[in-house]
């Protein structure tokens, strides 16, 4: 493996992470196991959740693909300086974001239009199927775009600079560390916690969360104009 094909894979480690930093799926999801635990029976309920990260893992990978073919036949593969420039002032905003205005001050909610909000948590507690659970996650992962669209258009980029051996296994790198919070909270449904528990760690760890959210888009501005733009 070459010394570009060692930096993309980090820039893609790091937009990666960024992408799971984000958690408006995660409160979703604890919002859909802890309606569907007072109506379904335990199993039911594993398989909405399932059912949710396999949509939200889908339209990642979707956005992926979509964000390499913009990114090879309108922008321009590698990227300019001035674009990767932008891109980190983006990334600068976003942690600015992240850690000061992101989270609102009582609970976990997060600062997002009203309406979409609205929305999420009207077909979370009434999602009822595998297709509906399916649909809240892709619906989910896209409300995240406006925040992660930095991310996944930098590690696009990265993917078509790496060798083509390493391609194909870039992708699902990054969609799995995109939604390893969600798995790691299927995990936790597995092992017979509840989602007050959940929502308990979520509470004590906030400024945690917040401060590991607002660092990682914080390093990845810094990564990539080290090594994209001075080196």
């Amino acid at each position: 493996m070459s010394s570009t094909d060692l930096i993309n894979l980090a820039t893609v480690f790091l937009a990666a992470v960024l992408h799971a930093a984000v958690q408006l799926g995660l409160s979703a999801l604890t919002l859909l196991y802890h309606e569907s635990a007072t109506r379904h029976v335990t199993k039911k309920t594993k398989r909405l959740i399932s059912s949710f990260i396999a949509g939200t893992g889908i339209i990642i990978i979707l956005l992926l693909g979509v964000a390499c073919f913009i990114a090879d036949r309108l922008l321009g593969i590698p990227l300019c300086t001035e674009l990767i420039c932008t891109i980190a002032g983006v990334l600068i905003a976003s942690s600015i974001v992240m850690f000061f205005f992101y989270f609102r001050h009582s609970g976990t909610e997060l600062y997002i239009p009203k309406p979409v909000a609205n929305f999420i948590h009207r077909r979370a507690n009434i999602t009822d199927s595998n297709t509906e659970a399916f649909s809240l996650g892709i619906l989910c992962a896209l409300t995240e775009l406006p925040i992660v669209i930095a991310p996944i258009v930098i590690a696009a980029s990265c993917i078509l600079t790496t060798s083509p051996e390493f391609q194909l296994l870039l992708v699902p790198l990054y969609t799995i560390i995109a939604i390893a919070p969600s798995i790691a909270f299927r995990f936790s449904v597995h092992t017979g916690r509840t989602a007050i528990d959940i929502q308990k760690w979520r509470l004590k760890n906030k400024s945690f969360l917040r401060a590991i959210s607002g660092i990682a888009f914080l390093t990845l501005a810094i990564f990539i104009i080290v090594f994209k733009v001075i080196v």
